[in-house]
C-alpha cells in the first residue's frame, strides 16, 4: 500500500494539517492533547518489541514489521503535527540537536560505550 507519495517533511506537514482540518479536529490538536497522543503512540511502538531479545528485535516477522511500521508513522505524524502548531522546523530542531550531541559526546570518549553525557571522563 502506498497511498499519494509523500516525499518532503513540508508535504507531509500539509497532508496532516489539511487531513486534521477536513475533519474539524483543529480544536482537539492542542499541543497539550498532541503531546499526550504521541506518548500513547511511542508506547504501543513498545508492544511488538516486549520480551523479545535483542537479536529478535532485529529480525521482526512480516506481521511484527508491519506493526512496527504503523506505530512509527502514527509517531511521525503526531510529531509531525506538534511541530507545525508550534513553528517547529523537524529538520532545523534535529540539525541543531546532533550539534548539541555532538559537543556532549565527542567521539574520542562516547565511542563504543552507552554513557550519559555527565559520566563520560572529563579532561582535567
Amino acid at each position: 500500500m502506498n497511498a499519494a507519495r509523500i516525499d518532503t517533511l513540508d508535504t507531509l506537514r500539509w497532508r496532516i494539517r489539511a487531513f486534521a482540518e477536513a475533519r474539524a479536529w483543529t480544536d482537539y490538536h492542542t499541543p497539550k492533547n498532541l503531546v499526550m497522543a504521541l506518548t500513547v503512540e511511542a508506547a504501543e511502538l513498545q508492544e511488538p518489541f516486549q520480551w523479545l531479545t535483542p537479536e529478535q528485535s532485529l529480525a521482526l516477522g512480516p506481521d511484527q514489521h508491519e506493526a512496527v511500521r504503523q506505530e512509527i508513522a502514527d509517531v511521525l505524524i503526531y510529531l509531525t503535527r506538534l511541530a507545525d502548531l508550534l513553528g517547529i522546523d523537524l529538520l532545523d530542531a534535529a540539525a541543531d540537536k546532533l550539534e548539541i550531541n555532538a559537543r556532549k559526546y565527542p567521539v574520542d570518549k562516547a565511542r563504543g560505550n552507552a554513557l550519559k553525557y555527565s559520566d563520560l571522563p572529563q579532561d582535567d
